[in-house]
């Protein structure tokens, strides 16, 4: 185990706190104000929001020093860098391949990363608000102090703020962003084992020799950390009484941290072969919220560090763990089993999936009485989410069955002058709508020919019919003429006949 990776060699110093917060107020007030004589009153508001919070820290750190000297840089701090790097590319791939504009989706992940990294702080000050005695030791992030879960909600309130400001809907962005999440999990829990928190239970007798040995945490020397001496399970073992003070190592425990890391590599698959799969847009955040909660929540049954904090109701461990998934069993039964198409199988991974809980139960039943537990805050959240992203599957995917063309669109309004994302499916689209409007072209250009021909062969008829009647009505005449009374007969017989033509042309013409 390392929990320091290097120092670097700085002399000794005590710089006061109240100085260096000033500068940083004065520094970020020069900012605003650059920023609104640019017309900029996003970045104005943002550099005065710093001015303003590092001004009251001066106030509230009036009299503290900054004692620096030779820098430690603690392992776990260098993986949540990396963790950040490497999402930071994975998340903006994906959003590019999905048609979302890259430069807003860039700041918009800036933004998420700073509000998943101060909700990870604040929801574990709030879990061990025994742990910090000073306004200082709230800041001192470099030896850990962060909750997984904290992040995932601050980075969700974090997006939804800046896209609301954007006007560009959320789900399409969580889709591209969990991944990120999984990657995350995979690389910080490998510092957090460097490191040693988060640790198991201890291993029964009969666990692996290799499992003993990765989770086994060493005494390290004294003055390590400025905090104490030996790593996290070494230190809570002793104050335990489980070891003493002579103990080189911690008893074996689970190494939680590497389960947890596999976990995470394990969801990144499953996430990226869902995409393939994808139904709807928001389909791959709701799936890693319930299946992160359901490997959360077990994982939290083996965890044993005091820092996750605890919340209400208190009930026998065999029936508050069963009951916890029991929840989650039922958010599958409502959501995820709808992606089985086959009703026998459905019914049957529903039955299936209250298993655990039944076997949860007859493992964990104690032969004799046993004192109450409460869920720890991780597993709290891990319940609430998961189910809630079952619901809104449930949901969501009903309505894709019934539009699948709108399911999958993006309806992003963009800034003015912004290019607009085109997919493929808005390719082939185009091109059906372009073939339509060709094919209902071709039909009234053939109807509007066929009507003029049919007009012109009735307007020959009509010709045709006058001419005869013209040469037919002298003879007529003729033979009537004999019988017809005088005044008739002084008629001229011509005028028939033209009277008869005038009337076709007027036919014609009509």
């Amino acid at each position: 185990m390392h929990p320091i990776l290097f120092k670097i060699p700085l002399p000794k110093y005590a710089l006061p706190w109240t100085w260096v917060l000033l500068a940083i107020a004065g520094l970020s007030l020069a900012f605003a104000i650059l920023y609104l004589v640019r017309k900029n009153r996003e970045g104005a508001g943002i550099a005065g929001v710093i001015a303003v919070a590092a001004a009251g820290g001066a106030f509230a750190l009036k009299g503290q020093t900054w004692d620096m000297g030779p820098v430690p840089i603690y392992s776990y701090g260098v993986m949540l860098g990396l963790s950040l790097v490497v999402g930071w590319y994975l998340t903006l791939g994906l959003a590019e391949r999905d048609g979302l504009p890259k430069e807003t989706m860039a700041n918009c992940y800036v933004v998420t990363a700073v509000a998943a990294v101060i909700g990870s702080r604040v929801l574990y000050i709030l879990t061990n608000l025994n742990e910090f005695d000073s306004i200082a030791s709230l800041f001192a992030m470099r030896r850990g102090g962060l909750v997984a879960y904290g992040g995932f909600l601050g980075g969700l309130a974090g997006s939804f703020f800046f896209l609301r400001r954007a006007k560009i809907p959320l789900l399409p962005w969580a889709d591209v962003a969990v991944p990120s999440l999984c990657s995350g999990l995979m690389i910080t829990r490998i510092g957090c084992y460097m490191f040693g928190c988060d640790f198991g239970q201890p291993l029964g007798p009969k666990a692996p020799a290799f499992l003993k040995s990765l989770g086994t945490f060493p005494h390290w020397p004294d003055g390590t950390l400025d905090h104490g001496s030996g790593s996290p399970a070494w230190a809570q073992h002793l104050h335990e009484q489980k070891i003493g003070a002579d103990a080189l190592t911690s008893l074996p425990v689970h190494p939680t941290q590497l389960y947890e890391s596999l976990v995470g590599l394990s969801l990144l698959a499953l996430l990226l072969y869902a995409r393939t799969k994808q139904k709807f847009r928001g389909q791959i955040f709701f799936l890693f919220a319930f299946a992160y909660g359901v490997c959360r929540y077990l994982l939290e049954v083996l965890r044993d560090d005091a820092e996750r904090g605890s919340i209400p109701p208190s009930l026998p461990e065999h029936i508050l763990v069963p009951l916890g998934y029991a929840i989650l069993a039922a958010g599958f039964a409502i959501g995820f089993s709808q992606l089985i198409k086959n009703i026998t199988v459905r019914r049957v991974a529903q039955v299936a999936a209250f298993i655990p809980a039944v076997l949860l139960f007859l493992a964990l039943k104690p032969e004799a009485f046993e004192t109450n537990i409460e869920f720890s805050t991780s597993q709290f959240i891990a319940i609430t989410t998961g189910f809630a992203a079952c619901v809104a599957f449930a949901v969501f995917y009903k309505a894709a069955l019934a539009h699948p063309e709108s399911a999958m669109a993006l309806r992003l309004p963009l800034p003015a002058g912004a290019p607009v994302p085109v997919t493929d499916e808005d390719d082939e689209d185009d091109e059906d709508d372009e073939d339509d409007d060709d094919s209902e072209e071709d039909k009234a250009a053939a109807a509007a020919a066929a009507a003029k021909k049919k007009a012109l062969a009735k307007k020959i008829a009509a010709k045709k019919t006058a001419r005869v009647a013209a040469k037919a009505a002298p003879k007529a005449d003729v033979a009537a003429d004999d019988d017809a009374p005088d005044s008739k007969k002084e008629a001229d017989p011509k005028s028939i006949p033209l009277a008869a033509e005038k009337k076709a042309d007027a036919e014609e013409e009509g």
